[in-house]
């Protein structure tokens, strides 16, 4: 098939057909003697293992070490252990952001307990030095 086929087929630009094809995550293109490109139908099958892949986090890099060259040929162990890993990586980041959001939350408290008459500012130096962030004494 055409690229303009399988763009349609996938809902990926040609542009980004031709990007992977490029880096090397699409190797099933042949040319034609006009030069056009053609696709067998396992390139949709690639396109959308690589749309899904980065939808579930992995990077381009990440997925040219896992997409085998012919789909017949995946590493069993290899596609377990990656995906285990991206998702040690995400509950990693998960926790980070959750930790980042009590201290969001705690800094936002802070804030909003300003006495009424004390200004801004004055606030602002109180919530630092309660973060441990004020002027050190020597």
């Amino acid at each position: 098939m055409k690229i303009g086929e399988l763009s349609k087929r996938t809902g990926l630009a040609t542009s980004k057909i031709r990007f992977y094809e490029d880096i090397g995550l699409l190797q099933l293109v042949k040319r034609a003697a006009n030069g056009y490109r053609a696709y067998p139908p396992e390139a949709e099958t690639v396109l959308r293992l690589i749309s899904n892949g980065q939808k579930a986090g992995f990077s381009l890099d990440e997925l040219s070490k896992l997409l085998p060259s012919d789909l017949s040929d995946w590493k069993h162990e290899q596609l377990l252990s990656a995906l285990r890993q991206k998702l040690a990586d995400i509950e990693l980041m998960e926790k980070k952001l959750a930790d980042n959001k009590r201290q969001l939350n705690s800094i936002l408290n802070d804030i909003e307990a300003k006495p009424g008459d004390m200004a801004c500012a004055d606030n602002a130096m109180r919530v630092i030095s309660q973060m441990g962030m004020g002027k050190r004494r020597r």
